[in-house]
C-alpha cells in the first residue's frame, strides 16, 4: 500500500468519502487525524438535516487555520464551481499574513489567483475565498446583507453571540447543489467563550448535536508543533494551562468557580432512597429566566442537585404547575414528590417586593399551593458556601456538592461565571440577553438554596417574613 493510499485509508477510518480524499491528494494536502474528522463532519453538511456548522479546536496548536483553510479551499471550491466563500478572522494584517502564509503552502498545486490588494482568492472552478476581518465588532457590519455560500470563522469566541447572529444571517445560497454552511476554529476564553461552549461543546460533551458537529483538539493532535512549543503550553498553570493546553471549556480567565470539574461533580444517576431532606429554592423572572431547583441531602452530608425547572416569559401559575410537575419525576416512598414534603422552598427577596397594586410576586405562587419563604441573600457568603461544597480535587479537599446532568442551565452558567473586578470575593453579575442567552439565574438559585439553612427559615417565618 503506498503512502497516499494509506493516507486515504486513514481518511476513511475518519468518515471522509474517497472523493473528499481524492481531493485533498490532489493538492497534496496532508490533513491529521482529528482534522480529518472535521472534514468529514463538513462533508455531512451535504445531507438534508446534516449539520449546518462545524467548530473545530479547543487547546492551542491543534492546527485549526490549516484545517479550516484547506477544507474551504481544496475541498469545497473544487468541487462547486461559482462558491463565495467567506474567511473571517479579528485583525485584518494578521489575518492577510497568515492568508498569505497558508496560501502558499496549501495551494501549490492548484491552479487560482491571489489579489492581495483585495484580498481574494480565486480558483479555477471559479469559486473565490475572500479574506475578511474586524477590528471592532461594528466592523462586522460591513458584510451584512451580503451572500456567503461558505463562512469561515477563525477564533470564533473573539465574536460576541449577537455578531455571531449577525453573520450568520449572511451563510445563505441560491445554488440548488450546495447547502450553506459555516466553519469555526476557536480556543476557550474570549467575549464569545458562553457562546460558543452552550451552541457547541454541550451538545458535543452530552451527545445531543443536531444542527452543529465540534471535533476538539489538543496540542499533541499536531505532530508538526515543535516540541519547545509543546513543553510551553504544558508548563503554563492555572485556567492558561486548563484552557490552553487541555482544552478545557469549563474554565476561562477570571472563572470564580476554577475548583469545578465536570468529571467529578456531575453525576449520571443518583439512587434517591438515599435522600435524608428535600428542599427547592427559586429565582424569580419574566424576560429572564425563572429557575427552581430541586435538591436534598443525604447520610454523608452531601447536597445533590437533582432536577431543575427553567423558563421563561411564563406567568407564575404555569411555572406552579412545571415546578409540580418537576416534583412528581421524583419518589418518596411509593409515590412522587410533592410541595408538602419540602423541607424549605425559598426564594430570591424580589418575589416579596410589593407590585403597585399591592400583591406580591410571592402570593401568586401561593395561590398555585406553593409557599415561598425569603432566602438568605448575602451575596459573598453564599457563593463562599458554593466553593466549601465543591471541595478542591486538586488539594485532596474531596466535594460535598453534586449536581444532576439533567440541570442544564446551571451546569452551562457555573463554570462560565466571573470574579467582580471591583469585589473580587463576589460574582460579576451577568444578565441574560434578549434572546435568554446567557445570564446567572441559575447560579443564583443555587446559592440560595446553599445558603439558605432551616432554621434560619424557620426563623423567617416566626418573624411573619
Amino acid at each position: 500500500m503506498t503512502s497516499w493510499e494509506k493516507y486515504i485509508f486513514m481518511g476513511a477510518q475518519a468518515g471522509c468519502p474517497k472523493e473528499q480524499m481524492l481531493n485533498f491528494a490532489q493538492a497534496e494536502i496532508i490533513l491529521q487525524e482529528r482534522q480529518l474528522m472535521a472534514s468529514a463532519a463538513a462533508r455531512r453538511c451535504d445531507e438534508p438535516g446534516g449539520p449546518t456548522a462545524v467548530g473545530y479546536g479547543g487547546a492551542r496548536g491543534g492546527g485549526k487555520s490549516h484545517w479550516l483553510l484547506a477544507q474551504m479551499g481544496a475541498d469545497d471550491c473544487q468541487r462547486v464551481a461559482g462558491l463565495k466563500c467567506l474567511l473571517l478572522r479579528k485583525v485584518g494584517k494578521a489575518n492577510m499574513e497568515n492568508f498569505e502564509d497558508l496560501r502558499r503552502r496549501l495551494f501549490g498545486r492548484l491552479g487560482h489567483e491571489f489579489s492581495a490588494y483585495r484580498g481574494v482568492l480565486t480558483f479555477g472552478s471559479g469559486s473565490r475565498i475572500i479574506a475578511g476581518h474586524f477590528q471592532a465588532e461594528k466592523d462586522i457590519d460591513a458584510y451584512l446583507g451580503l451572500e456567503y455560500d461558505v463562512i469561515g470563522i477563525e477564533e470564533a469566541t473573539t465574536l460576541s453571540s449577537r455578531k455571531h447572529q449577525d453573520i450568520t444571517t449572511c451563510c445563505r445560497t441560491s445554488k440548488p447543489n450546495w447547502r450553506p454552511r459555516i466553519y469555526s476554529t476557536t480556543n476557550p476564553g474570549g467575549i464569545g467563550h458562553g457562546w460558543y461552549r452552550t451552541q457547541f461543546i454541550l451538545p458535543h460533551v452530552e451527545r445531543r448535536e443536531e444542527g452543529t458537529r465540534f471535533v476538539p483538539a489538543k496540542v499533541g493532535d499536531n505532530r508538526f508543533n515543535n516540541p519547545e512549543y509543546t513543553k510551553v503550553l504544558a508548563n503554563l498553570t492555572g485556567w492558561q494551562k486548563r484552557a490552553w493546553f487541555d482544552g478545557d471549556w469549563d474554565i476561562a480567565a477570571g472563572q470564580f468557580f476554577t475548583t469545578f470539574r465536570r468529571e467529578v461533580h456531575v453525576v449520571k444517576d443518583f439512587d434517591e432512597t438515599r435522600a435524608r431532606e428535600w428542599f427547592c429554592t427559586l429565582d424569580y423572572g419574566f424576560t429572564h429566566y425563572t429557575v427552581c431547583l430541586l435538591g436534598c441531602t443525604d447520610g454523608d452530608g452531601n447536597t445533590f442537585i437533582v432536577d431543575e425547572h427553567a423558563e421563561r416569559l411564563w406567568l407564575p401559575q404555569r411555572h406552579a404547575v412545571g415546578i409540580k410537575a418537576m416534583l412528581a419525576r421524583h419518589r418518596i416512598g411509593d409515590r412522587g414528590l410533592r410541595v408538602e414534603d419540602l423541607k424549605r422552598f425559598v426564594a430570591g427577596a424580589d418575589v416579596f417586593s410589593r407590585q403597585s397594586d399591592g400583591t406580591t410576586v410571592a402570593a401568586q405562587y401561593a395561590r398555585h399551593g406553593i409557599t415561598l419563604r425569603c432566602a438568605n441573600t448575602d451575596r459573598v457568603n453564599g457563593w463562599a458556601e458554593v466553593l466549601q461544597l465543591l471541595g478542591d480535587v486538586d488539594a485532596d479537599i474531596p466535594p460535598k456538592l453534586f449536581i444532576h446532568r439533567r440541570c442544564g442551565r446551571l451546569l452551562e452558567c457555573l463554570p462560565a461565571l466571573q470574579h467582580d473586578p471591583h469585589k473580587p470575593e463576589d460574582v460579576l453579575k451577568v444578565d441574560a440577553d434578549e434572546d435568554g442567552v446567557g445570564g446567572d439565574d441559575a447560579a443564583d438559585t443555587l446559592r440560595y438554596l446553599l445558603a439558605t439553612k432551616t432554621r434560619a427559615v424557620e426563623q423567617r417565618k416566626l418573624s411573619g417574613v
